[in-house]
């Protein structure tokens, strides 16, 4: 599912990683190499049109990790070891945008100032998605998941 109906099926979830997502500016995208080995890149995510979009440079690995295998996952940026922000992560396909009206839409994002074809954009398809908070005084993590088979669930544990 795209953005918008993640958005309407875990709002509280979704409220979170956008506050993430436009706080930084920055998400971490894991894509799958060739050889099978992970990698982890920077991008800039756009929560526009019901999409969250990503752009990549023209022919870049990671964009060329997504057009062979889209499966991804993208991570909000955590900006102190304790992780007092929380954590945000989708789980999903990236998939490439080819509607014009989507490329072409009213809204601010890098690639809309460069020629068609030296770009690329790709949706996320959201499969499930998490949002991890640390109260480090009690020592306890807090895990809020969803998926479109089993909704959301909300899990505490004491670590270490």
């Amino acid at each position: 599912m795209i953005w918008r109906d993640f958005e309407a099926a875990a709002p509280e979830l979704a409220r979170l990683g956008r506050e993430r997502f436009e706080r930084t500016g920055v998400v971490l995208v894991a894509t799958v190499r060739k050889d099978g080995s992970p990698r982890i890149s920077p991008v800039e995510p756009y929560l526009v049109l019901g999409h969250l979009l990503l752009g990549m440079m023209w022919r870049s690995r990671k964009a060329l990790d997504l057009l062979r295998e889209p499966r991804c996952a993208v991570h909000s940026a955590v900006c102190d070891p304790n992780g007092s922000d929380g954590e945000f992560k989708l789980y999903g396909r990236a998939l490439a945008v080819e509607d014009r009206r989507i490329l072409e839409g009213n809204y601010q994002a890098w690639w809309k100032s460069q020629p068609p074809g030296t770009y690329h954009v790709f949706t996320v398809e959201i499969d499930s998605a998490a949002f991890i908070s640390w109260d480090t005084e009690k020592d306890k993590m807090t895990v809020k998941r969803w998926s479109a088979t089993l909704g959301l669930t909300e899990a505490t544990r004491h670590y270490p």
